[in-house]
């Protein structure tokens, strides 16, 4: 294990532009309260406190939102079965965004005016999260977003804060830099091909912050192309890619093309290092890339259940007991935005309402989650570290841990 700390990193990020998501409901939804369900009552009278998830169950980007789901859901389990907070169980009503924006609006709407929560898990993806925000604010009701990482969500182009939208994920102009310092600084990477989704802001934004970090190392962008989402074949433009002899390609996208895209650029005989973002944290990325192609290959993330950080391995040993399977970092995020919410709302005290509750989440400072301690900023980002993680024959490995300070 190594540890970096790159000191201008977080003072770096806060002059670059985000963009979209971390990485973009119906009328049903399911309520559970550690395993049982309650019905009725206001958001925090009797024994329990309604917390809201507006998440992507099924649709495009569904592994995301489940991932989130079912570590927010452990960690109502653990915490309703330790006494609750302040005594009060937690009601945990979850309702499918179907990866949808006009959806997560209308999911935001039913569970502020209809559930009465006190506070929401907002959804997985910065656009889908960017569709309930004014809710959340019109109502006074917070949401936490577990991974999206544009920094308009807690921000207006204007300035002006967002008071009742949170994250527990770090912004994307930081992982920009993180991948840009790991490519020059850890594999000496000087001449750099990008291939970017040229129809998600959360890819450009990305690539921005890339190549204005690996400029300032003194590293070359020999060669820029792109794609759109819903493109399979990549062939042509990897082709070009090759014909410039990168040493090192950046690749910031979601699962569904940067596994083919891994897979047709070894087919090429592309063999430099392949690197992209959260985007990539998927198990359907190793089903559409095969363990070969992805050998040689990068991301930068938001925790390893591979880091043997003590409190990081005995979540790991708690998830992989509750669900037989090791946790993702969506799990684990899934899962610290539950406990940011508990740590909020023990704080707040008997005055359990959103107000009490967002002001507590502005407060927060040097909380110790799984995926990382920080302290809220001023624009209600959490300073935490970055993860780099490698693909070793479809297995995701511990690299380097990357710290804001």
């Amino acid at each position: 294990m190594k540890m970096k700390k790159f000191g201008s990193i977080f003072l770096a990020t806060t002059m670059l532009a985000g963009v979209l998501a971390g990485c973009g409901g119906d009328e049903g939804g399911s309520s559970s309260n550690g395993g049982s369900s309650s019905e009725g009552g206001s958001s925090s009278s009797g024994d329990t406190i309604k917390i809201g998830g507006n998440l992507e169950l099924s649709g495009g980007v569904s592994s995301y939102g489940s991932s989130i789901n079912d570590g927010a859901k452990l960690a109502i389990k653990e915490i309703n079965d330790a006494g609750g907070i302040n005594g009060k169980k937690i009601e945990y009503i979850v309702k499918d965004n179907k990866s949808d924006s006009a959806e997560a609006t209308a999911v935001a709407i039913n569970l502020a005016t209809q559930e009465k929560v006190v506070a929401m898990l907002a959804p997985a993806t910065s656009g889908n999260t960017q569709a309930t925000v004014q809710i959340a604010n019109d109502n006074k009701i917070p949401i936490v977003t577990a991974s999206g990482t544009n920094e308009l969500i807690t921000v207006n182009e204007d300035g002006s804060l967002n008071e009742y939208a949170f994250r527990t994920c770090f912004i994307d102009p930081f992982q920009g830099i993180v991948a840009a310092n790991f490519a020059t600084e850890e594999l000496g990477a000087k001449n750099v091909a990008v291939f970017i989704d040229a129809s998600s802001d959360y890819s450009k934004g990305l690539a921005a912050a890339f190549k204005e970090q690996l400029e300032k190392n003194g590293g070359t962008v020999v060669v820029e192309e792109s794609y759109v989402k819903g493109d399979v074949d990549f062939k042509s433009t990897l082709t070009n890619i090759k014909g410039k002899n990168p040493d090192f390609v950046f690749i910031p996208g979601y699962y569904e093309e940067t596994g083919l895209i891994a897979k047709q650029a070894r087919e090429l005989g592309i063999t430099a290092p392949l690197m992209g973002a959260d985007g990539w944290d998927s198990p359907t990325l190793l089903e559409l890339a095969g363990k070969d192609a992805l050998n040689n290959t990068f991301i930068t993330n938001h925790y390893s259940s591979n880091d043997p950080d003590e409190t990081i391995q005995t979540f790991v040993k708690a998830f992989e007991a509750e669900y037989g399977s090791a946790p993702n970092a969506f799990h684990a995020l899934g899962y610290d935005s539950v406990y940011f919410l508990k740590d909020a709302i023990e704080r707040a005290g008997d005055d359990i309402t959103g107000e009490a509750i967002a002001k507590a989440l502005a407060e927060t400072k040097d909380l110790a989650l799984i995926t990382g301690t920080f302290t809220v900023d001023d624009k209600h980002n959490p300073v935490k570290s970055a993860t780099v993680l490698e693909y070793v024959d479809g297995v995701q490995e511990f690299k380097t841990k990357v710290d804001p300070q």
